[in-house]
């Protein structure tokens, strides 16, 4: 096996990685790495503790392990997603199902649409308030378990919509569901920090949203279907969607306890020596299984980095700034006069098509890691401003539907590109977790607010909205940039990082150093000290 100690520290090659940086240590795959090279300090980010397996298996096993990781994970947390999508946004498809007869919903349960807003801003409140608490407490309980009490919850408070007889009903089933609903996206993205590299996420998220994003496809399609058959059984089209949807939402969730993958530590499916594979190499801030007590102080320092608050309203501001529309989307479109009701939801599918295509085209081009990963969101920023700047002067009614479809789009396929970059900078099980949590939880903020924008006394045209959105998403473009030269010393040697593992994959051998977080100076000064 090669000596890592003889490897001397010269001049970075570059970041195309067409040749061996002699800036990082290597050892030959296929073997454990010797306690005399594991005890080396020279390396940064380097823990002998963790990292002893991690040239255990050949670059081949390597890959063939991580393919069945991602059969046992991915496509269950990819049906997660799209059920909450469709489950959480439903609302606004029922809004205009048998619109202008006694089966629509705001006729039956006696609302206007201002105050059919408020479904919204209730939905989002609890959400809100418990998404971190309940990321804390992801880290208690197996994930199996957590998730699956999420989504049978919330698949029973969606059922009950059926059973509302007034506004009042509706109001306390949506801030009930959701209560219900908080904790399981970020609980997606935390458990994936317990298998994954952050420059490995861009993928994995890849078909994660792709499925997801699938809901307004189906969305659509099931509001068309539950639209012609409203009045069977006594039930509206709106009650049937409710119902149909709760019902499945459940059978997963009862499934889930059974099929759901833990930690690495509790992966039956796993060898002793593939278990250990697959925490070593990780990198030394990732959260670690056996962390299951709370740490305050991580809890502290994650609220005393800047990056959080930054990312912080780099979520917020694109919620509000485009939540609005994507809430408002069926309306929008219904409005434009182009056909029925009925056939009009059928229109809302480009979206969610375009937004498969973006996610697939944009992020494989992110996962090569050639140019910097905020790029990306940063070039969705400055088209979704281009595409309300379209709406605000409302040219025509095909500029309207045009531009709505490719922001929308855009909008949706910006998040799995920020992810990866968001969780570059988080540290450990507890700081994970919190930092996660916090982000997604007043990150979606909009969703509360955003709708409330979008008032019918501004409709058809919405002028005044899309003034508002514009200067929101200008507001995020000036802070992606700022939290990009924040942090571009650790995304920069992310990318880094990732091209060598490639190159040395190719010649045989594994990359032992990891990146060090080196973007603030408290981070220096915690990572010196060992914390």
């Amino acid at each position: 096996m090669r000596d890592t100690k003889d490897t001397v520290a010269c001049e970075q090659s570059s970041i195309n990685g067409d040749r061996k940086d002699k800036t990082l240590h290597y050892a030959s795959r296929g073997q454990a790495l010797s306690e005399e090279n594991a005890g080396t300090d020279t390396i940064s980010g380097f823990d002998a503790q963790w990292m002893r397996a991690r040239t255990s298996l050949t670059a081949e096993e390597e890959k063939k392990l991580l393919r069945r990781v991602d059969w046992h994970i991915m496509p269950l947390c990819a049906i997660m997603f799209l059920l909450k999508n469709i489950d959480s946004e439903n609302v606004a498809n029922a809004k205009i199902m048998n619109k202008g007869t006694d089966r629509n919903i705001l006729t039956q349960l006696g609302m206007t649409t201002d105050q059919h807003n408020l479904v919204t801003v209730l939905y989002y409140i609890p959400y809100i308030v418990a998404e971190t608490p309940s990321n804390l407490l992801f880290k208690r309980f197996l994930p199996s378990r957590w998730q699956s009490r999420i989504m049978i919850s919330w698949g029973i408070a969606l059922a009950c919509h059926t059973a509302v007889k007034n506004k009042e009903g509706l109001y306390a089933v949506r801030f009930l569901l959701g209560l219900f609903e908080a904790g399981l996206f970020p609980g997606v993205i935390l458990q994936l920090c317990y298998w994954y590299r952050p420059d490995e996420m861009s993928l994995r998220l890849l078909y994660f949203y792709i499925l997801g994003n699938f809901s307004g496809i189906i969305s659509g399609v099931l509001a068309y279907a539950f639209d012609t058959v409203s009045g069977s059984h006594g039930l509206s089209g709106w009650q049937w969607l409710f119902l149909t949807e709760g019902i499945i939402t459940v059978v997963f969730g009862i499934l889930l306890i059974f099929i759901f993958p833990d930690f690495p530590p509790q992966a039956k499916w796993l060898t002793e020596k593939e278990k250990a594979f697959i925490q070593a190499r990780l990198p030394r801030n990732a959260p670690r299984a056996e962390e299951v007590n709370f740490n305050f102080r991580e809890i502290f320092d994650s609220l005393r980095d800047r990056r959080l608050w930054l990312f912080t309203l780099i979520w917020a501001f694109f919620t509000v700034g485009t939540h609005g529309l994507r809430f408002y989307q069926p309306t929008v479109i219904a409005n434009l006069g182009f056909t029925d009701i009925a056939t009009s939801q059928l229109l809302n599918i480009p979206t969610s098509v375009l937004t498969v295509i973006c996610i697939g085209v944009f992020g494989i081009w992110a996962d090569s890691s050639r140019l910097p990963r905020p790029l990306y969101p940063l070039s969705f920023l400055v088209v979704i401003l281009a595409c309300y700047g379209v709406l605000y002067s409302f040219p025509s009614n095909g500029a309207v539907y045009a531009v709505t479809v490719i922001a929308n789009a855009l909008g949706s396929a910006w998040f799995p590109l920020m992810w990866p970059w968001r969780v570059q900078t988080t540290s450990r099980a507890t700081g994970s977790a919190f930092s996660i949590g916090f982000v997604n939880s007043y990150g979606q903020i909009g969703g509360a607010i955003g709708p409330q924008i979008f008032q019918s006394k501004y409709a058809p045209h919405y002028t005044v909205p899309f003034a508002v959105t514009m200067g929101l998403i200008a507001a995020c473009i000036l802070t992606t940039l700022v939290t990009w030269w924040i942090t571009r010393d650790t995304e920069r040697a992310t990318r880094r990082l990732k091209l060598a593992r490639l190159e040395a994959m190719k010649r045989g051998e594994a990359v032992l150093d990891d990146v060090v977080d080196n973007d603030l100076a408290k981070n220096r000064d915690v990572e010196r000290s060992g914390v």
